[in-house]
């Protein structure tokens, strides 16, 4: 299946100059040499009637294709639409991207969609050219390509981190993809990789600008002791994955690019690490298309050039991430870290040289003794974890954004506020407002937006489908109001959510 044909000219268009902006948007199959590039591709422009443009890569692939080895396609940054979308499609490109398929098969990932499989992989072949099991093969070709130049991993190692079931079906799979053997392709890389015993050193491709101090400051701000540490140029934690424990840290250089570094339990834990770290980052957003849209309104253009890049920062873990904003409501960052910090404390499970996240069954059962505050709203955090802990209260990335909103808001102790948030971090959903919270409305003031609630909602439906990011810019303009009575607070618990009792009681 290819793209529209209305799309055809914008798309050459953009083929024509080589334009970065586009990669991982799109690919460009070429009938008369039968290979498939990036936007970007420094080759000859080919002649408009030999091209085909295809929404994936897979697509491209099922339909005869393979990969051009001077640009690899595989190699550009996801495609935003999984992020502005929140289709099937969408939420199945999110699932295939965290290893639902390696792990569940394709009636796994159709379950969590609320599909059968035949049905699931009709839908996915119309809408994006291939089926769940071609898309998953696509998101394992690119895993392996990344492993193969980017770390000096034995290639038996990179078949099973890229979820393949065996060293032969990787093999086959990158030579057809690639037109390259796994050891063909690992020689072509510019530079050797650097052996770090028992971790991977990977590069991670973003499109630019990147507000990269802000969101290392965000998460300084918010960072639970034992479980996660922050710089101004770094960012490290512990995690559970589907294998066991896991750690990565992301770091900045001086040249701007983003390192992770990772140590898994097994293998094939790396390529859903790998993709939950994107979405940490908000890798794959499109920081020029949201930052055209937000400055065409007179009162952001200033706020937006002043911070180029801002990225509305994602979840570790779906489960973590309502637990943190329950206890976050209606307190101040630094009274929700301390609370936070105390129950890992107490319930957190060991890790090398650090601390897991407590699990949902012990806050559950235990949680009660730890946490300080009114009954009623530790019996609400209690219930969650509960709930999470049964799989009564199902949340996870692939989740349609409506329904989790409204099982969320079915909770006791959950209110909008809440709800939204919990949206806007683990779904990435960009079009996500907080009207109530104090500190964005004070940003709205200060930039010149209407302050109440109502009124603002109403001004920020002009700027859907980026209502998270002007979320993430009215937060940074909030004034910055003293902690105490000669202490300002920080700069950087300013970003996204002021440092002050901010949010609206649920």
């Amino acid at each position: 299946m290819s793209l529209p044909l209305v799309d055809f000219d914008e798309r050459y268009r953009a083929i024509s100059a080589r334009d970065t902006r586009f990669d991982g948007q799109f690919v460009t199959a070429v009938r008369s040499t039968g290979i498939y590039c990036r936007p970007s591709c420094p080759a000859r422009t080919p002649k408009p009637q030999n091209v085909t443009f295809y929404p994936t890569s897979a697509a491209a692939h099922e339909a005869g294709y393979r990969a051009c080895k001077r640009c690899l396609p595989e190699a550009a940054p996801g495609s935003p639409a999984w992020d502005v979308r929140g289709d099937v499609a969408a939420r199945a490109m999110r699932l295939i991207s965290a290893g639902v398929v390696e792990r569940e098969g394709v009636p796994g990932l159709a379950a969590r969609l609320g599909y059968s499989s035949r049905h699931l992989t009709r839908l996915l072949s119309s809408e994006l050219g291939a089926g769940p099991l071609a898309l998953a093969r696509a998101h394992r070709a690119h895993t392996a390509r990344m492993l193969l130049v980017g770390t000096d991993m034995p290639i038996s190692d990179v078949a099973f981190s890229a979820g393949f079931a065996s060293i032969r079906q990787c093999n086959d799979t990158i030579r057809e993809v690639f037109g390259l053997t796994p050891g063909e392709l690992r020689a072509r890389r510019r530079t050797p990789a650097p052996a770090v015993p028992g971790s991977i050193d990977l590069v991670l491709p973003y499109r630019g600008p990147l507000d990269a101090s802000g969101i290392f400051a965000w998460m300084d701000a918010r960072a639970v002791a034992g479980v996660e540490e922050a710089g101004p140029s770094s960012f490290s934690r512990h995690l559970r994955m589907a294998g066991g424990p896991a750690w990565f840290e992301v770091r900045q250089d001086e040249s701007s690019r983003l390192h992770l570094r990772a140590r898994v339990a097994r293998l094939g834990d790396l390529a859903p690490l790998v993709s939950t770290v994107r979405r940490i980052f908000d890798l794959d957003a499109d920081p020029l298309a949201i930052e055209e849209a937000l400055s065409a309104h007179p009162e952001l253009a200033p706020i937006v050039a002043r911070t180029p890049g801002m990225r509305v920062p994602g979840s570790a873990d779906p489960h973590e991430m309502l637990i943190r904003a329950m206890i976050g409501q209606q307190i101040t960052v630094v009274a929700a870290r301390t609370a936070l910090t105390a129950l890992t404390a107490a319930l957190g499970e060991r890790a090398e040289d650090g601390l897991l996240f407590p699990t949902m069954d012990a806050i559950a059962e235990h949680g009660a003794e730890v946490l300080r505050g009114p009954a009623a709203r530790i019996r609400a955090i209690t219930g969650a974890a509960a709930a999470l802990a049964d799989g009564s209260l199902p949340l996870t990335v692939g989740d349609d954004g409506a329904e989790q909103r409204a099982r969320l808001l079915a909770m006791p102790g959950i209110g909008p506020w809440t709800a939204d948030y919990v949206r806007m971090r683990v779904l990435g959903d960009p079009d996500v407002l907080l009207p109530g919270d104090v500190a964005l409305r004070a940003g709205a003031a200060a930039v010149g937006l209407p302050a109440e609630a109502k009124p603002l909602t109403a001004w920020a439906e002009r700027t859907a489908p980026w209502r998270s990011y002007l979320s993430a810019h009215l937060w940074r303009a909030a004034p910055v109001r003293p902690a105490g009575p000669r202490r300002a607070a920080p700069p950087s618990a300013q970003h996204p959510i002021a440092d002050t009792s901010t949010k609206e009681k649920s």
